[in-house]
Order: C-alpha cells, then structure tokens, then sequence
C-alpha cells in the first residue's frame, strides 16, 4: 500500500511540477547569465499534460487506429525484445559474477574489462552489432533485426547484474564462511546455502538497474538499426511531426516510460515474497557457542 501511495505521489508531484513551470516559465527558456538550464514552456516544446491525454484518444492518422492502440503494440512488441534481452543478460551476469567470486584471478583480470565495456556508446555499437550478426543463422533461420535489439539490451542489462550480484556474493561474513567450512560444506553448498541468499538484497536493486537498462538499450536499438514495429522507432516517425502535432511525439516517450516501468514493476513482484521470507526468518550465527560445543565434543572424545 505504501507503495502504491508513493507511485501516486510521485505522479501527482510530476503533473504539479510540469504544469507549474509552464503557467510561470518563459516560452523562450528559463536563462542564467545568458545560459539556458531550464527549457522553452511554450506548447510547441512542453505541451499540456492533458493535451497529451486528449492526443491519446484521437486517430494516428485521419480514419486510423486510436493512437493510444499503436502505442500499446509498439510497447508490447518493444517488450518481447526487452524480455529476450533482459534474460540473456542476467544469465550473463550472473555466471560472470559466480566465477568471479570464484576465482580471483578471473575478478582481478575480468573486472576492469566489464566495467570498460559500459563506456562504448550505444549509437556506434548498434552498426556493429548488425554488421557482424548480418552472416548469422540458426540453421534455416537467419538472424532477424529484433535479435539485434536484444543484444544490445543484454549487454546493457549484464553489467549491473555482474557488479550487483558480485558484491552481494562477497558480503557474507568471515565468521559465516567459517561456519561453512566447518560442516565440510563445499564451494557449491556454501554459494547456495550461504552466499546466494546473502546476495538478494544486492540482487534485486542490480535487476531494476538491469531492467530500466534493458529498456533503454532495446529502444535506442531500434532507433539504430531501423527495427520497425517498436515504440523507439515509433519515436523517431512521432519526432517529424513535433512542430505541427508536439503532443504526439509525448505519446510515444510516454509509452516508452511506462514500459520502463512496467519492467521495475516485474522485478519488483519477484522480490515481494523472496524477500518477505528472509525478513520474517532471519538467520543468526553464534558462532563462539558453536566453537564451544565443538571444543567440548573433541575434549569428551579425548
């Protein structure tokens, strides 16, 4: 429920925030010491919010479809590619951040490079990545563009997950591992049984960073490689129209942030109930009364 009320919240303080600079700003742009850091406020640049809503209802086009339909299958659409994109790079990620935590040479000559590979710009990766799958096949089937798109979603979404869930698998305490140790258990039963649950509350903020990351990279990959039938591509088509029909080209953006949102609120429904259990039994370690009994049994077997 609190989170309910904070979402509504957020909306009704974004509406007040968009409508109060435009009743006092200036249409040319909010300027400081000749140096503009606030935008124009005129309709053309930041149209009515319901303007907006009333541009949803209305045709695309003169005896077509609502435009809010087209922005619902552009969305969807721009989902299964996210979707595909999203769980390739969590699997991704959480193989590299598993055999980092491993191996510390792997950490230690791995890291910097994933790290490294987040500063390539999106814009002049996406030509590559159709350029070098351009030969691929899948025995009769060819690569398609939206496969494209969900290779830049992935490689985009693995990185938070490798960093996230690295951190979180190297959280538990010395005294913990100890306890690992002493029961024989193995690195196998000792990432399961301790690490992993020790990671989920780095896991979880990693997979919405993931998600929103996905988002991104699936829509500028649209926009890149010309993939036609999502809303990035649907934001460039509403983008020529922005000087006669401004609140069109807001349809689009608006459709591309709910999707956003529609990915944190998945990641979101996942962690509801993993991490209501680990609150509700929490799991302590008194690791000196441990050793006592320990020491007693090995002095009763003396």
């Amino acid at each position: 429920m609190r989170r309910v009320l904070g979402a509504l919240c957020g909306v009704a303080a974004f509406v007040l925030l968009w409508e109060g600079y435009k009743a006092v700003g200036d249409d040319e742009g909010t300027k400081v010491f000749g140096v503009r850091v606030l935008p124009r406020a005129d309709d053309l640049s930041m149209p009515h919010l319901y303007t907006v809503a009333q541009r949803l209802g209305r045709p695309e086009i003169a005896g077509g479809r609502p435009i809010w339909r087209v922005v619902l299958d552009a969305c969807l659409f721009t989902l299964g590619i996210t979707a595909v994109g999203f769980a390739t790079g969590v699997v991704i990620g959480f193989v590299l951040a598993a055999l980092m935590q491993r191996f510390r040479v792997v950490e230690r000559g791995l890291l910097p490079y994933v790290i490294l590979s987040q500063t390539v710009p999106l814009v002049a990766l996406a030509p590559l990545v159709a350029g070098w799958s351009g030969a691929l096949s899948f025995g009769p089937y060819p690569w398609q563009d939206w496969m494209t798109v969900s290779t830049i979603a992935a490689y985009l979404a693995f990185f938070p997950v490798a960093v996230g869930l690295l951190r979180g698998l190297q959280s538990p305490s010395a005294s913990g591992v100890e306890l690992m140790r002493s029961y024989a258990a193995g690195w196998w039963r000792t990432f399961v049984k301790l690490r992993l649950p020790s990671a989920l509350p780095f896991l979880f903020p990693a997979l919405r960073l993931a998600g929103a990351a996905a988002v991104v990279g699936a829509v500028v990959g649209e926009i890149s490689t010309g993939t036609r039938g999502g809303i990035g591509r649907l934001v460039i088509e509403y983008s020529r129209e922005a000087t006669s029909d401004p609140a069109k080209v807001y349809t689009a953006m608006l459709g591309a942030a709910l999707l956003g949102l529609c990915v944190a609120a998945f990641v979101s429904l996942i962690e509801l109930p993993l991490m209501r259990h680990r609150r509700r039994r929490p799991v302590r370690v008194d690791l000196t009364k441990f050793r006592r009994a320990r020491l007693g049994e090995e002095v009763n077997v003396i």
